[in-house]
């Protein structure tokens, strides 16, 4: 997959998506990652970007000329036919779920608009044909750190940039359940015991315990997820004891 970051900080992106598991993944050719500075872009003398609101209001809003030359540079030789979102970081957008990042996993091709100052010119949006997506109701001071994050979601779903799928099937969120506590060695701590199921060696066991921690942790903190989770797996009825046939006399 291929992801095109148009922003006014490459560094910033670069620093974040050049490291640990996605930095390994971009050096084995499973991902691509290509930031382009839409300063470079614009026609303005002075490489102005933005300017100011039409209708008057505080701040400045990004031009769309910049943006759009920047974009079709981006795509200009991507094959024809390619599977290809485009995608402004907003927080008026659609969440990002681990849903979203599955679906958007299934495409060739997702470019990146990361906003800032008041927002970017409505035009660039409409004529781009952007989707927005939110990462959070919260207003960050610009689109890159919303875009390294939807690119770590989407990236880890790609094949052989985990080292297995379970890492991430059975994992918090991705199973619809919050996950259960992890602990590690030593099994005492500051006179705090690892759960003795977890030292049982009993799988079975340890299961039960780890889908019942779940569970409880995601009806205290989520319950929304919760909700979702009962609806999709009802609990089994319990099976019907067979009645002894009394024999005739």
């Amino acid at each position: 997959m291929t992801f095109d970051i148009l922003t006014l900080f490459p560094e910033a992106v670069e620093s974040m998506l050049g490291i640990s598991i996605i930095g390994r993944a971009r050096k084995a050719g499973l991902l691509s990652v290509n930031c382009y500075q839409i300063r470079d872009y614009t026609e303005d003398k002075h490489r102005n970007v933005d300017d100011t609101p039409a209708g008057g209001g505080m701040g400045m809003v990004m031009a769309a000329q910049p943006i759009y030359d920047c974009y079709r540079n981006a795509v200009r030789n991507a094959p024809e036919g390619e599977r290809r979102r485009v995608i402004y970081l907003s927080p008026r957008g659609r969440h990002l779920t681990h849903a979203l990042a599955a679906e958007l996993s299934t495409c060739d091709r997702l470019v990146l608009l990361c906003g800032h100052y008041e927002g970017v010119d409505q035009r660039v949006l409409d004529e781009m044909d952007a989707e927005e997506i939110s990462v959070g109701d919260y207003v960050l001071t610009g689109g890159e750190l919303p875009a390294c994050i939807l690119v770590d979601a989407v990236s880890r779903l790609l094949p052989g940039v985990l080292a297995d799928p379970s890492c991430y099937e059975e994992e918090s969120i991705a199973s619809g359940l919050l996950e259960y506590p992890q602990y590690t060695k030593p099994a005492v701590w500051h006179d705090r015991a690892v759960p003795e199921v977890l030292l049982s060696g009993d799988h079975k066991k340890v299961d039960a315990w780890r889908l019942e921690q779940s569970l409880a942790l995601t009806e205290a903190r989520r319950p929304d997820l919760y909700d979702a989770y009962m609806a999709a797996h009802p609990p089994k009825p319990p099976k019907k004891r067979r009645k002894k046939e009394e024999s005739g006399g």
